[in-house]
């Protein structure tokens, strides 16, 4: 007796009339049409709608979420101003208030079928208290969501007293990935210098690496380069994200033509944040005023594995969002202008089984041995999933159902039609 048994789904890659059987939390058996005398404590019929690998958010700041307004509103929208709001915020912050947002917002996410999250977590301070209350929240939601939590110097690892310290404590407490912030400290120098420090805390740990790089529209602001550098001089390639790089967009093509290459040897991937890019950049700008997004379809053509992230949602940086990362891919589609069946995919990509791949996620996909969480969704391919930011009709993480919502329905009420 099977668990579940799925009947009649359309897969991502096309497939359609597809089952798939479930035992302990596991796929078993994936086949087009239905399996001949299977029985199921569960079955559920498809009907032709797209079963897909549940989403993942690969750069997230869960420590700030939901505290919109506290202590004020972002005027200017600047990241600047953002980041002086956040300061001002922090003596404030309180442990159960922090846990209480963030776990709110992992409700959010179940309901949207958004099952694995890489949140960075401020360690500027030495109180380390977003640190102990993320570590908190990653206890509690650990039965429904793959909370992966980085140590994110704010205010810069040099720039902070007492910050690489900090930082060391944070992973200490079981923190799992080395963060930075290096466009962020002083001087270029210094920039470069924590990259070099961060990078070889992470590989005498045995760390990823995650490191906010670059977010900037200063084309000058190039600490990628180090990153990747730095990446294959202490072996971690596949192991290093860059995240925002969106001094990128600004840079000039032949400086790119020759760190594409560099980034793709080291194996560096990066993470673009649509939504919070295209908000947060070319601020400074009259007209022509830039989108600010690093180049996308550049880096994918190039061969580096490229996510997208949420970043914010109702914070001092970003006063939107629902944790939807339909949403995130969609705004990714229109701002890196790729609208091509191919780069929509490419999109969808972005927010599954690339970021899945960012985070190295054990168990992630729709294949045989895979777990069985996964999402089915009212569309009828990835396209018109993205396109209709489509209803999540049911949830499941490891064979169990967590979320489910009614199929949407509209009838239209037009006399003589």
């Amino acid at each position: 007796m099977l668990d579940l048994l799925i009947h009649n789904a359309r897969l991502p890659d096309g497939r359609a009339n597809m089952s798939m059987a479930v035992q302990a939390g596991k796929i078993v058996q994936v086949v087009e049409g239905p399996i001949a005398g299977a029985q199921a404590a569960e079955t559920v019929d498809a009907q032709g709608y797209l079963l897909s690998p549940h989403f993942v958010d690969p750069h997230f700041h869960m420590d700030a979420t939901l505290s919109y307004g506290l202590p004020r509103v972002n005027e200017s929208g600047t990241l600047l101003e953002g980041i002086q709001i956040w300061g001002e915020l922090k003596p404030q912050l309180k442990a159960d208030d922090m846990i209480e947002r963030a776990l709110t917002y992992c409700d959010w996410a179940v309901a949207k079928g958004l099952l694995a999250i890489r949140s960075h977590v401020d360690t500027s301070d030495p109180s380390l208290l977003p640190v102990e209350a993320m570590l908190e929240v990653k206890k509690r939601v650990a039965g429904y969501i793959d909370l992966q939590l980085v140590a994110f110097p704010q205010d810069g690892v040099l720039r902070t007293q007492g910050g690489l310290d900090n930082l060391k404590r944070a992973l200490d407490l079981g923190v799992d990935v080395v963060g930075g912030i290096p466009h962020f400290e002083r001087t270029m120098g210094q920039g470069a210098e924590s990259v070099r420090l961060l990078c070889e805390l992470a590989a005498e740990r045995g760390k990823l690496v995650d490191m906010h790089c670059d977010e900037t529209d200063d084309p000058l602001s190039r600490h990628i380069e180090t990153l990747a550098f730095e990446a294959q001089r202490l072996g971690l390639q596949g192991r290093v994200n860059g995240s925002h790089c969106t001094s990128m967009h600004s840079m000039d093509n032949y400086y790119v033509s020759k760190l594409l290459p560099l980034m793709a040897e080291a194996q560096v991937s990066v993470i673009a944040n649509p939504l919070i890019n295209i908000t947060l950049q070319g601020r400074h700008d009259t007209y022509p005023k830039r989108r600010g997004m690093t180049r996308v379809p550049e880096l994918m053509a190039a061969g580096v594995n490229v996510a997208f992230g949420h970043d914010c949602v109702m914070d001092p940086w970003y006063g939107m969002g629902s944790g939807d990362m339909l949403e995130v891919a969609h705004m990714g589609l229109h701002v890196a202008q790729m609208t091509s069946q191919k780069g929509i995919r490419a999109c969808y990509d972005a927010v599954t089984v690339n970021a899945a791949k960012v985070m190295h996620l054990q168990g992630y996909g729709l294949d045989v041995g895979c777990d069985a969480s996964f999402v089915l969704l009212q569309a009828r391919d990835v396209v018109e999933a993205i396109r209709l930011r489509a209803n999540r009709l049911k949830v499941w993480r490891k064979g169990a159902l967590i979320a489910q919502t009614p199929e949407l329905a509209v009838q239209i009420m037009i006399a003589g039609r």
